[in-house]
Formats: structure tokens, sequence, C-alpha cells
């Protein structure tokens, strides 16, 4: 078996066209601790192919939280290809990986222990249009709030004051 860099499922070169089948594959998928995947039940245990992350992230919905009183936070929920939905917080964190040549950002958001989806290009815009500013360790960095968690996506541009 092997997941496709979209979010698809295969099982022997064919794609699996049945959404209720991949969600159930997916609900006894897990990760080793050497980064390989299996899908795991309690009588069996086969590995499987991932590309890049076995979920992606589709949508996002953006509302203020119920803080128990204190003033509301923002909450960020993703909600996955196959409609699991993760609100980002301190468990599920939003990581930003930066290409070291081309600076181009493959962004994920932990889904389960060890499980990430990978945050489509059209969500991710959608982040960025929420992004601020922030000084974190003297370095001024550009990213989300949710849940009272600080998410970076990438360091704030410089502003070449040297023109003549």
């Amino acid at each position: 078996m092997r997941i496709g860099r979209d979010g698809t499922w295969y099982y022997r070169g064919s794609a699996i066209q049945r959404k209720p089948l991949v969600c159930l594959f997916a609900s006894v998928l897990k990760r080793g601790d050497d980064g390989t995947y299996w899908l795991e039940t309690p009588a069996e245990r086969g590995r499987i192919e991932v590309e890049d992350a076995p979920f992606i992230a589709v949508e996002l919905f953006w509302r203020d939280c119920d803080c128990g009183g204190r003033e509301p936070r923002q909450c960020l929920t993703f909600r996955t290809n196959l409609d699991e939905m993760v609100t980002a917080n301190a468990e599920h964190p939003i990581r930003v990986q930066l290409c070291p040549v081309t600076r181009e950002p493959r962004p994920y958001i932990t889904v389960r222990p060890g499980l990430e989806a990978r945050i489509s290009r059209v969500v991710f815009y959608e982040l960025v249009a929420l992004a601020q500013p922030e000084t974190i360790d003297g370095r001024e960095v550009l990213g989300v709030w949710s849940e009272g968690v600080f998410f970076p996506i990438d360091d704030v541009p410089a502003i070449d004051m040297a023109a003549d």
C-alpha cells in the first residue's frame, strides 16, 4: 500500500476509491520511531509507503475560543482530506519546513502522535493572511496564534533601507 503526495491511497497500484475504506485504514495507521509507517490491527501489521504526509489539511476554520472567563483567543481548526478535525495547539502543532534552496514553505500540522497533515497551498495562504509579527528569541518572525500558542511561519522580511 502507498499514500501519494496528493493524499490518494493506493493498493497494488490502484487508487482506493471508497472513502470509508480509506478512513478505516487511516484509523489504524501508526508511525514507528524510525519514521516508517504501519497499518496495525490487533491481529496484523503491514508496512505502508507514504510519499510526504499521510493526510492533507484541505480547509481552515477560524474562530474565537471560549477560555473559561478570560478573553477569547483565536483558534484555528483544520479539516483533513478524510474529514478529521484538528485544532492547532500544543498537542497539535503547526510546523513549516522551508526548502533550503528556494525557501518554498512546506507546512504541516500534527493530527495524531507521529502523523501529520500537509497543509494545502490554499489553506496555507489563509494562514499567511492571518499571520502577525512576533519577536521570538530576538528574531522577528511571522506566525499565527491558536489556543494561546504561537506558531512561526517564516522570518519577517528585512527591509533594505540603503536605497540611494
